[in-house]
């Protein structure tokens, strides 16, 4: 068990879990105001172990579902001003006990903060831990569908007024819909409280230790840059990953389909890779990345765009012109297994390549 106490420990977090949001994970900005209004309120974030949990606690995901396109807005007035705090007033009700502890649904500035943010108001603790171990799109991208565990019964609330208790799905393909449309109908995002688990049950489904890994990340950079070290090095080395390029992005196309933020970008290189181009596939998040037309990087293992001091760029910020640096790095290993590739490999989001891993690519490349 651990506290964040500090602003310094918070801007850490945030640095740390925007790096593993891979481009999307929601605004880093919204997920530090959020943890820098519970440190100065004096509340208490307390990250804990699930080995210290007691074995009667329910843990619950609270998280955002909407697009993180530039132009989303709320359409129409804001009926429920905490539609995440609504939501898991609702889901203790339906469940008929108290909720134990929250458990971020992934990495991201955003959605981990949200996690954080609610546990802490409701004074209870965080696990140290998520179910992805970065971000990813799609509700697909979640731990539980591969030990059969459901996300239901589930909690969600537009700011605009709707409230829907997900009683049971047909399959994941239908609660992805339901929850993409109401994000829609809201204009940009609906708060979503799901997933309850037994201890036990989290045991096997949740990727620990992430929230420790995140502020070892963000600790890296801020003290490489105190010290006039190489922040970029500092995240590779953090992730035991790999520096696949950097350049200049040329081009960065984008689209609001269907409520998640789908396009590419193109990065001409610079120095040593003069003359050579990557481009990735973006659908929220960076899931593919090519150089030259060769596959360099593939779902779901990461790919992180930073600048040149270490600061994550999400999606939402990119723009024509950034110089960049691009990091690659390995995903959980519960992703590599047969069951994680079909919801989380190349072939689900439609392209025809069996996944290699990028440890296997990077020395394609002699990286």
């Amino acid at each position: 068990m651990f506290t964040i106490k500090s602003l310094e420990e918070a801007g850490d977090m945030i640095m740390g879990a925007t790096v593993l949001g891979t481009g999307g994970g929601g605004s880093p900005a919204e997920g530090f105001s959020m943890l820098r209004e519970l440190i100065e309120r004096g509340l208490e974030i307390t990250i804990v172990d699930i080995d210290e949990l007691p074995e009667d606690s329910i843990i619950v995901s609270p998280y955002y579902v909407g697009t993180i396109a530039p132009t989303a807005k709320i359409r129409k007035p804001v009926r429920i001003t905490n539609s995440i705090g609504e939501a898991f007033k609702i889901m203790s009700r339906v469940l008929g006990k108290r909720v134990s502890a929250a458990v971020a649904t992934e990495l991201g500035g955003g959605n981990t903060a949200v996690a954080i943010r609610i546990a802490a108001e409701l004074g209870i603790p965080v696990v140290d831990g998520d179910l992805l171990g970065r971000a990813a799109p799609e509700l697909h991208q979640n731990t539980v569908h591969i030990f059969n565990l459901p996300m239901y019964p589930s909690v969600l609330v537009t700011p605009t007024g709707n409230i829907v208790i997900v009683e049971k799905y047909a399959d994941v393909d239908d609660y992805e819909s339901m929850a993409r449309h109401l994000s829609i109908l809201s204009g940009r995002f609906v708060a979503v409280v799901d997933t309850p688990l037994t201890v036990s049950d989290a045991k096997k489904a949740v990727v620990r230790g992430t929230i420790s890994l995140c502020l070892k990340v963000g600790r890296a950079v801020r003290e490489a840059r105190a010290v006039g070290r190489d922040p970029v090095k500092a995240i590779v080395d953090s992730l035991g990953g790999w520096k696949i390029f950097e350049g200049t992005v040329e081009e960065y196309s984008w689209r609001d389909e269907g409520g998640f933020l789908v396009g590419e970008t193109r990065v001409r290189g610079s120095g040593r890779l003069g003359g050579r181009v990557l481009r990735t596939w973006i659908k929220n998040e960076h899931l593919m990345a090519w150089i030259d037309g060769e596959p360099i990087v593939m779902a779901p293992d990461l790919i992180i765009f930073t600048r040149d001091d270490g600061e994550p760029i999400t999606n939402t910020v990119l723009k024509i012109g950034d110089r960049i640096h691009v990091i690659a790095a390995k995903a959980p290993d519960v992703w590599r297994s047969p069951k994680g590739l079909d919801l989380f490999g190349p072939r689900h989001f439609g392209f025809d390549y069996s996944y290699v891993p990028v440890e296997e690519l990077v020395k394609r490349f002699g990286l």
